[in-house]
């Protein structure tokens, strides 16, 4: 038995989000059956329904910060139950027998992941539609336990912000002792800064507006730089052991370099442009710097994270907003209008 959900769609890349009704799959042996209580607001969805990646397909139910409760479970399913709270991320499914998926990477699946939206299912080729809606069926390889004890939508954002903020810092084992810096005060920079400070390191943030050093402060920060004074940046040259950088725009990483210590790392989150301007490779391999990249986070690695969030009191900062307001609330994403992270609460979609 399929089940008849409704939902809110992007049609096409030039028309608003509406209501949009569908059918989700009947559960298969390994299936959960969510019934979606909040679902974060990301910028990629608002990229992916706007077709500014150039691979989106319609119509598209986008939303990959899930939080909901188990509604039933297939023959097969032994970790959830009904009445769960659980998440779901970016992914809904993987290869799950590469050397990415066999190391809980599966984010790198040399196949390719199946994404929780605009993608395909491995299974039956149909069209994937993510958390704008008011439930989900999903493999239970790919759903995370979420504790009560958190603010269940302040959660929400932790399955894509959280997670891609948690993965570099752990994999760089960022700790006690360590001097690191966030790049960026946004829906990863924010939470990147919750998790430094959480994980014992000394944290520096830079931004280039002015006035934001108390609210960094709030969020974990010791120190803020602006990154336009040249006078602050030389103040911190040869500093850090690894810097977070959350820009999703191009930007010069080249001052950045300067503040890395020998052997330090910038890792990449938010970009998925080329680099402008270029590197000046001097400033990498005098310092055997080097500059990576992340991407999300594995599903064990993301229920760490949600462990992590449960014992030390960390979610995201939120704006809750009813469904029917989903367009306007993209409009303030681009304009960068929002403290940190929108979250649909699901129960609105009935009145919208």
């Amino acid at each position: 038995m399929t089940f008849p959900t409704r939902g809110y769609a992007a049609q096409s890349a030039t028309t608003p989000l509406a209501p949009f009704q569908f059918e989700r799959r009947a559960p298969r042996p390994d299936d959960v059956v969510i019934d979606i209580l909040y679902c974060g607001v990301c910028h990629s969805d608002i990229h992916q329904a706007r077709n500014e990646w150039h691979g989106s397909m319609y119509p598209m139910v986008p939303g990959h910060e899930i939080v909901g409760r188990v509604s039933a479970v297939g023959s097969a399913v032994t970790k959830f139950k009904a009445g769960d709270t659980v998440g779901v991320g970016c992914m809904v499914d993987s290869c799950q027998h590469c050397a990415s998926c066999n190391t809980g990477l599966e984010q790198y699946c040399e196949q390719g992941a199946t994404w929780t939206y605009n993608d395909k299912d491995r299974q039956d080729g149909s069209l994937t539609f993510g958390g704008y809606s008011e439930r989900i069926v999903v493999s239970d390889k790919f759903v995370v336990s979420i504790s009560d004890k958190l603010d269940l939508k302040a959660a929400a954002p932790l399955l894509c912000a959280g997670i891609t903020t948690w993965s570099p810092l752990r994999h760089w084992n960022i700790g006690k002792g360590s001097k690191i810096a966030v790049i960026g005060l946004g829906g990863l920079g924010h939470m990147g800064l919750k998790f430094a400070k959480a994980m014992g390191a000394d944290v520096t943030l830079f931004t280039r507006s002015p006035g934001k050093e108390e609210e960094a402060r709030r969020l974990g920060a010791d120190h803020v730089v602006l990154s336009t004074d040249a006078q602050q940046m030389a103040a911190v040259a040869r500093q850090f052991e690894f810097i977070l950088d959350t820009v999703p725009s191009p930007h010069d990483l080249n001052p950045y370099l300067d503040t890395l210590a020998i052997n330090g790392v910038i890792c990449l989150v938010g970009l998925l442009e080329p680099l402008e301007p270029a590197v000046q490779t001097a400033k990498v391999i005098l310092g055997r710097r080097s500059i990576s990249g992340s991407a999300i986070g594995g599903i064990g690695e993301t229920q760490e994270m949600l462990d992590f969030c449960a014992e030390h009191g960390i979610v995201s900062d939120i704006e809750v907003i009813d469904m029917k307001d989903i367009n306007a609330a993209y409009e303030r994403v681009v304009k960068s209008d929002v403290r940190y992270r929108f979250v649909i609460d699901m129960a609105s979609l009935k009145a919208a």
